[in-house]
C-alpha cells in the first residue's frame, strides 16, 4: 500500500518590489529631454532675430523755464462802442484798407436793431398778402423763391455734415434772398402801402447807419477780434527794456501800463505781422551762460508743443533766475497767435540718430550698426557721440548713410 500524503499548502510568491529611480537618473532624464526639445526649436521653428529702429532725439544741454510771448501787433481802440459786427474772418489776412468791421456806437441800442425788423417782419407780411392774391402765377417769383430753397437745403446738408464751405454757401444763401427781396420791392413799388412800409425801414436804416462807423484795416497783416490786454504796452519795439521783475509780474497777470490816448477804450481789432516775434524766457538755473547772438532750440510746452529757432538778444540775472530775451525770425506767428505765456525748454541741442547699445557692433576694430532690409544685410560704419539711458546717440561716417525709421539689428 501506499501511504496517501495529502499535497501541503504552498505559500503565493512575494512580488517582487520595483525599483525607485534614482535622483541622478531623473535629472538625467530631464536633461535629455530638455535637449531633444531645444534641438527640435532649433532645427524645425525659424529663428526670429531681434531688430530695432533708427530714432531722432536731441543731444546737448537743455533748460526750462516760464516764457512770455511778444507779437508784432496793433490794436485800434474806440471810444464809446456800443458793438461790434465782423466782417473780417478771423484769423484771415487783410490789406491796407480791406472792410474790417462795423462800430456801434453806444447810442446805438438793441431796441433800434428790433424796431428795424418789425418793419421788415410787417413787409413780408404784406409781401405775402399782395402774392395770394394774385390770379396768375409770377414765374420769376417762383424762380427765385426756389433758389433761396436750394441754397437753405445746402446749408442744412453741411450743418448735417455733407461736404461743402459753409461760408460760400451762406454767402449764396444770402444773394438769394436780396435776389427774391429786391424783385418784390419792385414788384410792388406802386402800392400806398407798401411804399409807406419801403419808407419806415429806410428811415430806420438811416438812423442805425448814423450811429455806424465802418473800420477798415489800418495796415496789412492778420486781423484777430480777440486781445487780453498785453498788446498796448508790450511791443516788438520795447520788450527788451523790460527788466526781470516786470516780465515776471506780466506771467501772473499784470497787464503793461497802457498810454494815456489808450485808457478807458475799447479794442475793437488787432492787426498781426507774421514773420517775427520774441519770447522773454526766465530759467530756472543760475549756471548756464548763453552767447549773444548765438541761435538756439526753442521749445514751447502749450497744448500743441512748437518748436522754433530762436535767437538770444541779451539776458540778465536775478535771484537764481536767467531772464533770456529771445527773437524768433523767418517763423509763422500763427502757433502762438493767441499765446500769452507758457512753460519752455531752450538749449544749444542739435539733433541725433539715436540707437540701442546692443546695436553698435564692432567689426575690423570699427564700431557700427547693420542695417537690414528685406533679406538684405549690411554694415555701416558709425560714430558715437553719447551713450545714455541704454541708447546710443550716433552720427554715420558717410553722410546719409543712415535714417530715421530704418531697421537696424541687435546683437547679445
Amino acid at each position: 500500500m501506499y501511504d496517501m500524503v495529502p499535497p501541503q499548502p504552498t505559500q503565493p510568491a512575494q512580488p517582487q518590489r520595483q525599483k525607485r529611480l534614482s535622483v541622478p537618473q531623473i535629472m538625467l532624464i530631464v536633461a535629455a529631454l530638455g535637449f531633444l526639445v531645444w534641438y527640435l526649436v532649433k532645427t524645425f521653428v525659424p529663428r526670429t532675430e531681434p531688430y530695432a529702429q533708427i530714432t531722432l532725439d536731441a543731444i546737448g544741454e537743455h533748460y526750462s523755464g516760464d516764457c512770455l510771448i511778444v507779437r508784432d501787433e496793433t490794436v485800434w481802440p474806440e471810444d464809446g462802442v456800443g458793438s461790434v459786427e465782423y466782417i473780417a474772418q478771423e484769423g484771415s489776412v487783410v490789406r491796407l484798407n480791406d472792410p474790417v468791421c462795423k462800430v456801434y456806437s453806444s447810442a446805438y441800442t438793441e431796441k433800434e436793431k428790433k424796431l428795424l425788423q418789425d418793419y421788415r417782419d410787417d413787409i413780408k407780411k404784406y409781401q405775402l398778402e399782395l402774392l395770394a392774391k394774385e390770379v396768375a402765377t409770377d414765374a420769376r417769383v417762383e424762380k427765385l423763391e426756389s433758389d433761396v430753397l436750394t441754397q437753405a437745403r445746402e446749408v442744412r446738408d453741411i450743418i448735417q455734415g455733407a461736404r461743402g464751405n459753409m461760408l460760400n454757401q451762406e454767402a449764396q444763401l444770402n444773394e438769394a434772398i436780396d435776389a427774391r427781396q429786391s424783385y418784390l420791392r419792385d414788384k410792388f413799388s406802386s402800392n400806398d402801402r407798401m411804399s409807406r412800409l419801403y419808407n419806415e425801414e429806410d428811415q430806420q436804416l438811416r438812423k442805425i447807419l448814423s450811429w455806424t462807423r465802418p473800420r477798415p484795416a489800418q495796415r496789412a497783416g492778420i486781423v484777430s477780434f480777440y486781445s487780453d490786454g498785453y498788446e498796448n504796452g508790450l511791443k516788438m519795439s520795447n520788450y527788451e527794456t523790460f527788466t526781470h521783475t516786470e516780465v515776471r509780474n506780466m506771467m501772473n497777470g499784470s497787464k503793461p501800463a497802457a498810454s494815456s490816448d489808450e485808457r478807458g477804450k475799447t479794442s475793437v481789432y488787432r492787426i498781426v505781422q507774421d514773420g517775427s516775434w520774441g519770447v522773454l524766457m526766465i530759467i530756472r538755473d543760475s549756471k548756464w551762460n548763453p552767447v549773444e547772438g548765438s541761435v538756439y532750440e526753442l521749445r514751447l510746452e502749450n497744448f500743441k508743443a512748437t518748436t522754433v529757432y530762436a535767437k538770444v538778444l541779451s539776458y540778465t540775472r536775478m535771484g537764481g533766475e536767467l531772464l533770456v530775451r529771445l527773437r524768433v525770425d523767418d517763423t509763422s506767428v500763427l502757433p502762438v497767435m493767441y499765446l500769452r505765456t507758457c512753460t519752455g525748454v531752450l538749449g544749444d541741442s542739435a539733433t541725433s540718430l539715436t540707437v540701442p547699445e546692443k546695436a553698435i557692433y564692432t567689426q575690423n576694430n570699427q564700431q557700427g550698426v547693420v542695417r537690414v532690409e528685406g533679406e538684405s544685410k549690411w554694415f555701416v560704419q558709425v560714430t558715437v557721440l553719447k551713450k545714455q539711458d541704454g541708447m546710443c546717440y550716433i552720427t554715420p561716417v558717410q553722410a546719409g548713410a543712415l535714417e530715421e525709421g530704418q531697421t537696424i539689428k541687435l546683437f547679445n
